[in-house]
């Protein structure tokens, strides 16, 4: 689709050469301002046909002295760009299956850049799907087209908004895409090289480490969880170079856990599918990196990716095994299913090297998130108190909403080992948080924040597939750090 701005008429929407029209119309807003469709608007009222309600919609086709011969309203909430991006989503659906080429969006009153991006988010959803091993599944119908209609006033930022919702756009359906290939095909290997495409396309530096380059390292607990599968790990670099070179970077590590059986603490064989989620971190890091590629903000920005398999074999990683961190700490392994806090911590200490301005890592971490928080918010926890009210502050901004989560030193105690310098589990209760505790220990040296995606990254059931979430935090993230003004 090709997104653009366009002045509103002077004549009015009527005179707008697009084929459908969708105007959105909140609750407590007045008149579109053009006679033709507001007479069609106040007729449907008065006969009771539509309500400015939320996901009430209205279809008319060729309404007489309007250029367009379709045209949808919509109701919505508020004039916010949450509300926008729900009522575009619903009006391009009861679009479906009718030959749309020219889609022109009225958001009613003044547009913001906010309510662009909203556009381009809206028709991203609308039209992602997967077909990479389905090419029976059909594509859905789209504009060649869709314009956003705004004031001489307000075409700055209408096309601000587009230009970086497009990016974030990408990044999003690259994310989707990542997750939703089976294990088979998603790989270690698969991230990598999806890495090396997107540095080559946006000019960053991409380092592919195998495990004899790891081993040299020294990140024996990444190792320990790579050491049951046959298939080759990898741990992925990215660096994008948008200011100074000495200029301290923003550091975002993602968990790439392309399966997760549990390895030899063997997950229940319900849903086991699902678990080529578990790389959703690294899915959303990639995703990133993309819009910011696309974006190019004045900031540098580095991505560590920690990519295996978990999985059961003769070599895998026992229950009450003791292995030896990239950091010098010893951890007993009483689960092999916790897994994921595993890879990353030797990712997390690895990011020292940079000097880093602030590390933000992000996992499907702990079922118990999901418990915690469902599916709506990812979980947030902090170790510096503005690095977290700088991702709060993104998550609004990107309709990408995350919950700020305790790291009181109480509850390290149940990380307590009598054979190692802790264990990777504590008990049940606050299982997401003890989690967080334990990378916790790994960051001492930076301002860190940690993103526990497990509850919002996929869906299951009749929906079942990958969000793309948080691609869009992320990125205002950094965008925000970067005073990035598109």
């Amino acid at each position: 689709m090709n997104f653009q701005a366009l002045v509103t008429p002077a004549e009015g929407l009527s005179a707008l050469s697009a084929d459908t029209l969708l105007i959105v119309l909140p609750a407590d807003g007045g008149d579109v301002g053009d006679k033709v469709i507001d007479q069609a608007l106040q007729s449907a009222l008065k006969q009771g046909d539509f309500e400015r309600k939320a996901g009430r919609t209205l279809y008319l086709h060729g309404l007489s002295g309007v250029k367009a011969q379709r045209i949808v309203l919509v109701g919505a909430r508020d004039a916010s760009a949450k509300s926008v991006k729900a009522a575009v989503g619903l009006g391009f659906a009861a679009l479906k299956g009718r030959a749309v080429k020219h889609l022109a969006v009225c958001v009613g009153g003044a547009v913001e850049s906010g309510h662009a991006e909203s556009l381009v988010l809206a028709m991203e959803q609308a039209s992602y799907h997967y077909s990479h091993t389905k090419p029976s599944a059909e594509a859905p119908q789209l504009p060649a087209k869709v314009s956003l209609v705004a004031s001489k006033n307000d075409l700055a930022a209408a096309k601000a908004g587009l230009a970086r919702g497009q990016a974030i756009a990408a990044g999003v359906s690259l994310a989707k895409e990542t997750a939703n290939r089976p294990g088979n095909f998603c790989t270690p290997t698969y991230l990598g090289e999806e890495a090396k495409r997107i540095g080559k396309d946006h000019g960053m530096t991409v380092k592919l480490l195998d495990r004899k380059a790891v081993e040299k390292i020294g990140m024996g607990s990444f190792l320990s969880v790579a050491q049951g599968s046959d298939e080759p790990l990898r741990f992925i670099i990215m660096e994008y170079t948008g200011a100074a070179a000495k200029a301290a970077p923003i550091v975002l590590v993602g968990k790439g856990i392309t399966f997760d059986t549990g390895g030899i603490s063997l997950k229940p064989g319900a849903e086991m599918d699902e678990m080529k989620y578990d790389m959703g971190g690294a899915a959303s890091v990639l995703g990133a990196m993309r819009a910011i590629g696309e974006l190019k903000p004045k900031i540098n920005v580095v991505a560590l990716i920690p990519a295996c398999e978990n999985m059961p074999s003769g070599r895998a990683t026992k229950p009450g095994d003791v292995v030896t961190s990239l950091s010098g700490q010893t951890i007993e392994i009483l689960n092999t299913d916790a897994e994921g806090r595993l890879i990353l911590c030797d990712a997390l200490t690895y990011a020292e090297r940079y000097k880093p301005a602030a590390v933000v890592d992000v996992a499907t971490l702990t079922g118990a998130c999901v418990i915690a928080l469902g599916a709506h918010h990812a979980g947030l926890y902090a170790s510096d108190d503005q690095l977290g009210e700088d991702l709060l502050a993104a998550s609004r901004t990107a309709q990408d909403p995350c919950w700020r989560m305790p790291l009181d030193e109480e509850y390290d105690e149940g990380l307590k080992s009598n054979f190692a310098d802790m264990a990777n589990i504590a008990g049940r209760a606050g299982g997401s948080i003890t989690a967080a505790k334990f990378l916790h220990r790994f960051t001492r040296k930076y301002a860190w924040a940690h993103l526990d995606i497990a509850g919002v990254a996929w869906k299951g059931g009749a929906q079942k597939g990958a969000t793309g979430r948080p691609v869009g935090l992320l990125t205002h993230f950094v965008l925000a750090r970067a005073g990035y003004k598109g």
